[in-house]
C-alpha cells in the first residue's frame, strides 16, 4: 500500500493509503475521534469512527497523546465544506506514545516558549515560518543564479570588521591575537568579483548589540551580493526585481502558510517593481512635514521608516545619503557630496530590507578614507589591492534575514 505525503493527498481521493506522522491535536465526540496529523510537509484531519474500526483500533485511539507518532491507514476524502482533504481511518499503528507534552493548548509566555524552543518548533505557526523561510532562501538563490551571480562562501572568523564598528564579537585566536565573528561577507566576496563578475554569499553574521528590540538580533543570516560594471541606478533595479520575485514566489508556493500566520495577502500582491524613490534630502523634508523630529545627517529611525511607507503600496528607496555619514567604501557623487547608496524600506513598518551602494574604485581615495576612519591600513591592504591591480564599476547590496524578530504567545 502506498505511503503518501499529506501534501499529495488530493491526488489519492477515494484511494486507500498510509500516512505517517505525529498527532499535534485531537478530540473525541461520542463514537468519533478527530486526529490532527502533521507529517512535516503538511496537515490533515484523520477521522476514526468507532462503528467502522476494530475494537483494538478504538482502544489504541484512547491511548493517543499529543505528539504521539502514528501510521494511519485509510481512504482519502474531500472535506465537505473546505478546500481540504481528510483521512477516513481504518487502521492505526502506534509507533510511540508521547509523554505529557509541555506545550499544551493554553497560552504560554515568551520566556517559557524560548526555553522550550526545541519543542516549540513543532507548532503550526513556527512550522509555517520555517516553510516561508525556505521559499525565501530558494527564491534568492533562483533569482541570483538566473542573473549570473554565483555563490562564494566568505569566512566567519575574520581579522577585521567590514567597516568601523564597536559591535564585534571578539574571540582569542591561538597565539596570533584576536579574531572576530563576521558581521558581513561583503569585503571578502568583493575579491571574487574580479574572477566571476557577479557573486553572492548567504550565511550567519553576528552583531554584539545589547538592544532588546524586535529589530535587533545578535545572530542572523544575511545575503551579500556584488557585481562588476554596474552603477547605482542598475543596482537599485536589481534590488527591486529581486524583492518582487521573492514575494511572487511566496504568494505562489505558500498560501497555506500565509493562512496559518493570518497574513493578509492583498498588500503582498501589490509589491511589484518599480518601487518609489526618494533622495535622502527629500525623505528628510517629507518626514519633517509629517511631524518627525529628524534632522539633516540623522539616520532613519523605526518610526521614520514607518512614516515614509505608510501611504505606499510598494517599498521605498531612500538614496544618495550624505557621504560623511556612510561607510568608507561607498563611492561619492562628487557634484553633490552624497554617497551613491540606497536603503530599501519595506511597507507596513517592517523597516529596511536591503542596503546597497556603488563601491569606491579609486585606490588613493579608498586609502585616504581608511586612514580618516582610523582603520588599520595593514589589515585592509588586501582590500586596497583589489583597486591597485585593476578595477571596474562595482556595486553591492545586502539583505538581512531575519532582522525583524518577535515572539508571540503560542505561535
Amino acid at each position: 500500500m502506498t505511503i503518501i505525503s499529506i501534501l499529495k493527498a488530493g491526488k489519492f481521493v477515494g484511494q486507500e493509503v498510509k500516512i505517517q506522522g505525529w498527532v499535534y491535536n485531537f478530540r473525541s465526540s461520542g463514537s468519533l475521534y478527530f486526529l490532527q496529523i502533521r507529517d512535516g510537509a503538511g496537515f490533515i484531519q484523520a477521522i476514526v469512527n468507532k462503528s467502522v474500526v476494530s475494537a483494538q483500533v478504538w482502544a489504541d485511539c484512547q491511548k493517543i497523546t499529543q505528539e504521539t507518532s502514528v501510521e494511519l491507514t485509510g481512504i482519502i476524502s474531500k472535506h465537505p465544506k473546505k478546500e481540504e482533504y481528510e483521512l477516513q481511518v481504518s487502521d492505526i499503528k502506534l509507533i510511540q506514545v508521547a509523554e505529557e507534552y509541555p506545550i499544551g493548548n493554553k497560552e504560554h509566555g515568551p520566556d517559557f516558549l524560548l526555553e522550550n524552543r526545541h519543542l516549540w518548533l513543532r507548532s503550526p505557526k513556527q512550522w509555517a515560518i520555517q516553510q516561508l523561510r525556505n521559499t525565501v532562501i530558494n527564491s534568492l538563490y533562483a533569482y541570483l543564479n538566473a542573473n549570473g551571480f554565483i555563490k562564494i562562501d566568505s569566512p566567519i572568523l575574520t581579522p577585521t570588521a567590514c567597516e568601523g564598528t564597536t559591535t564585534l564579537f571578539e574571540v582569542p585566536y591561538f597565539d596570533l591575537g584576536s579574531a572576530y565573528l563576521s558581521q558581513s561577507g561583503q569585503l571578502y566576496i568583493e575579491a571574487a568579483i574580479f574572477a566571476h563578475g557577479r557573486v553572492f554569499d548567504f550565511g550567519p553574521v553576528f552583531r554584539a548589540e545589547k538592544s532588546k528590540t524586535r529589530k535587533h538580533l545578535t545572530e542572523f543570516w544575511m545575503m551579500d551580493a556584488e557585481a562588476a560594471f554596474v552603477q547605482h541606478e542598475e543596482n537599485m533595479k536589481i534590488q527591486e526585481d529581486l524583492i518582487s520575485f521573492v514575494v511572487s514566489q511566496v504568494l505562489a508556493e505558500n498560501q497555506k502558510e500565509l493562512e496559518i500566520l493570518e497574513r493578509e495577502i492583498a498588500p503582498l500582491k501589490k509589491i511589484k517593481a518599480p518601487f518609489l524613490r526618494l533622495t535622502y534630502a527629500e525623505a528628510v523634508k517629507k518626514l519633517q512635514a509629517l511631524g518627525s523630529d529628524i534632522k539633516e545627517d540623522d539616520d532613519l529611525g523605526a518610526d521614520d521608516e514607518t512614516l515614509l511607507t505608510k501611504d505606499s503600496d510598494v517599498p521605498v528607496f531612500v538614496e544618495k545619503w550624505p557621504a560623511h555619514i556612510k561607510a568608507f567604501y561607498m563611492k561619492h557623487d562628487s557634484a553633490d557630496q552624497v554617497a551613491l547608496c540606497d536603503d530599501l524600506i519595506a511597507t507596513e513598518g517592517f523597516g529596511e530590507v536591503i542596503g546597497g551602494s556603488q563601491r569606491e574604485d579609486d585606490y588613493q581615495i579608498l586609502l585616504e578614507r581608511i586612514k580618516k576612519e582610523k582603520l588599520p591600513v595593514e589589515a585592509f591592504q588586501w582590500y586596497l589591492d583589489l583597486r591597485k591591480y585593476t578595477t571596474g564599476r562595482l556595486v553591492g547590496r545586502r539583505a538581512s534575514y531575519p532582522r525583524n524578530h518577535s515572539v508571540s504567545q503560542n505561535d
